[in-house]
């Protein structure tokens, strides 16, 4: 699993030429086999935390990856009550920024989605931040290295 999602990763980074390809906006694809019926958001990591990600949560949804982040597929509303880490980006729907990202991971279930309270404790632990339950924009506990 580690070893596709590497090399789909290496494949993205070997195609962009230096300073041709801005970030811009685009539609992560889902494939049409899984049933979103709860709505998708996304949950963007800096690549370098996307293995440790992967390796350690109990299941994993679909992830796309770029050079610069990795995207986890989680249910619409995952943001409610989630103060989360600011190295994280939270995108409403599927539309983020990113360059041309490539699907590395599809669950065998059916769902598409990563269990959004064992990511966001995942990604808290990673970038050092103490999890919030505190309403977005509120104060942090701990703030971001």
């Amino acid at each position: 699993m580690l070893k596709n999602a590497m090399s789909h990763l290496l494949g993205t980074r070997r195609s962009r030429e230096p300073g041709h390809l801005a970030v811009g906006r685009v539609q992560l694809p889902l494939p049409t086999t899984l049933s979103a019926t709860l709505g998708c958001d996304a949950v963007g990591v800096p690549a370098r935390y996307g293995f440790r990600l992967m390796s350690h949560l109990p299941r994993t949804g679909c992830v796309f990856a770029d050079a610069e982040r990795w995207w986890w597929i989680v249910p619409s509303g995952s943001d409610l009550d989630l103060d989360w880490p600011e190295q994280a980006a939270y995108a409403r729907g599927t539309c983020v920024p990113a360059v041309r990202p490539r699907l590395i991971h599809q669950p065998d279930s059916r769902t598409p989605y990563t269990p959004p309270i064992p990511l966001f404790l995942m990604v808290c632990q990673v970038t050092g931040v103490a999890p919030s339950w505190a309403p977005a924009g509120g104060r942090r506990v701990v703030s971001a290295p």
